[in-house]
């Protein structure tokens, strides 16, 4: 699935996945950020809880965003494919500035909202500008091939993980959340060896990617970011690895940022 067509007169917004437990009570350094490159005190914030199974996630972001400065922030609280389709929910994404998606299973979200009109507002709202973001299961759910769930560990293995389409806002990285905390070195390369065309984003928690319309990314946050390059891979052994025995990967670039380094997807170059 390819990103949602800029018109000429418009740049695509920012894309900003986030790695799960960010900063909410405290300075608030990405949500405050993603206000910011949203317009700021202008913005109004569109938020998809769909992916928690908790009540009030949707009004406690609604809570977050006003505290931060937003002049509007809506809840939308989606939980079945009819409500993806209300046009007055539908009409809040096509004027918003900003759309952040939770937290909770990236599952609820891909099944419940995948293929339907609500995702191709969200598409189409980030490609006439407006930034479109999510932590954890949220920020799985932006690009085009989605880790729905898989097993920890550093050493890739067949089998490790399942994929399943995401909303398409970027095909050039598959993004994976919580990422050090919960060892998911292995379930990404055993992702990027499925699709080697895709670059690796492994997202600490409090640690967040801002990707603008040039598809520079900016880290915000206090963890880092593991970015895994297999553009130059040379060998794979996942297609004669038997399931759940360890994949050969050779010629990987890996890299780790921290806040202020950024990378272009462009020239698949870093600058920490």
């Amino acid at each position: 699935m390819s990103p949602a067509k800029v018109h000429p007169d418009k740049k695509r917004g920012y894309i900003v996945p986030i790695g799960g437990a960010e900063d909410k009570e405290g300075d608030s350094n990405i949500l405050r950020r993603f206000l910011e490159v949203s317009g700021g005190k202008r913005a109004r914030v569109v938020i998809i809880p769909t992916a928690s199974s908790l009540d009030d996630t949707g009004r406690r972001y609604e809570k977050i965003f006003k505290k931060l400065g937003a002049q509007e922030a809506r809840a939308l609280p989606i939980t079945n494919r009819t409500e993806a389709a209300k046009e007055e929910w539908i009409a809040y994404v096509d004027e918003a500035d900003a759309i952040f998606i939770t937290g909770g299973n990236q599952l609820r979200l891909s099944t419940i909202l995948g293929g339907t009109i609500m995702a191709k507002a969200i598409r189409r709202a980030n490609a006439r500008g407006a930034t479109v973001g999510g932590t954890s299961a949220g920020a799985a759910i932006l690009s085009e091939h989605m880790i729905a769930h898989g097993a920890e560990g550093t050493t890739p293995k067949a089998g490790m993980v399942t994929l399943s389409p995401g909303f398409g806002l970027t095909n050039r990285v598959i993004i994976d959340q919580h990422f050090r905390q919960r060892d998911r070195l292995g379930r990404l390369l055993t992702a990027l060896a499925y699709n080697p065309f895709a670059l690796g984003l492994g997202l600490d928690e409090d640690t967040a990617a801002f990707i603008d319309g040039d598809s520079q990314v900016t880290v915000v946050g206090k963890g880092g970011i593991t970015l895994v390059d297999v553009a130059e891979l040379e060998h794979s052994s996942l297609a004669e690895t038997q399931e759940g025995k360890p994949v050969s990967l050779t010629n990987i670039r890996l890299h780790v940022l921290i806040e202020g380094g950024r990378y272009s997807l462009e020239t698949r170059k870093a600058n920490a």
